[in-house]
């Protein structure tokens, strides 16, 4: 069995020994948010389901989008858990499996467009192909346009710059701007913060949860 990390009311009901309240927080496995397990489906699953593990947002956001990339299927959050519990790093990621064939159901398409947006910026986001950093640049005239121009030449694609005076406590002729960029994936994030780097630029990459 699979549930999510903000919404384990089945692993503790386990721990307990019988259904207990659980604090429900919001999650994209909404499907999946009941706060305390049905006695009768708790008695059911203790008895033949072998073993539980959580997943966490970001595992559930990566599943979402493989499937609709790979497979070209719409599957709410909940619906894909199982699968999240399989990808590299999750839970069912392990050697006991790998090598089997490993049926896993793929249930439900209830998710709303708009949401369905954001899961997949989230899941882009944890697959490190869209990530956003602050830099400082120069105020002069150009000092905008030689970063934009380096992040082109390093194959970063610009999907929202914004730039801010007023909290920036250095040099009264630089600007802190912040970039959200589309990537390939970790391994090029690393070479456009080198490029970054190696061109003289203070900057901070934001790191995801």
């Amino acid at each position: 069995g699979v549930e999510p990390e903000y919404c384990a009311s089945y692993t503790a009901a386990l721990e307990a020994g019988k259904p207990v309240p659980f604090p429900v927080k919001n999650t994209l496995a909404d499907g999946l948010a009941v706060p305390v397990v049905g006695s009768h489906a708790f008695e059911v699953a203790r008895h033949y389901v072998d073993e539980t593990v959580l997943v966490s947002e970001k595992q559930v956001s990566l599943a979402v989008l493989r499937l609709i990339e790979n497979e070209k299927i719409v599957v709410e959050g909940g619906g894909c858990s199982g699968l999240a519990a399989l990808l590299p790093g999750s839970a069912l990621d392990r050697e006991d499996l790998k090598g089997k064939k490993v049926v896993v159901p793929l249930c439900g398409g209830n998710i709303d467009t708009t949401v369905l947006g954001r899961v997949l910026e989230r899941g882009l986001a944890a697959d490190c192909r869209l990530s956003s950093f602050y830099v400082t640049v120069s105020d002069r005239p150009g000092g905008i346009a030689s970063l934009t121009n380096l992040l082109g030449t390093l194959g970063a694609s610009i999907k929202d710059i914004y730039h801010e005076r007023a909290w920036l406590y250095s040099s009264v002729d630089q600007v802190q701007v912040k970039c959200v960029v589309e990537l390939n994936g970790k391994e090029h994030g690393g070479k456009v913060r080198e490029g970054l780097r190696n061109n003289g630029y203070d900057f901070l990459w934001e790191k995801r949860q």
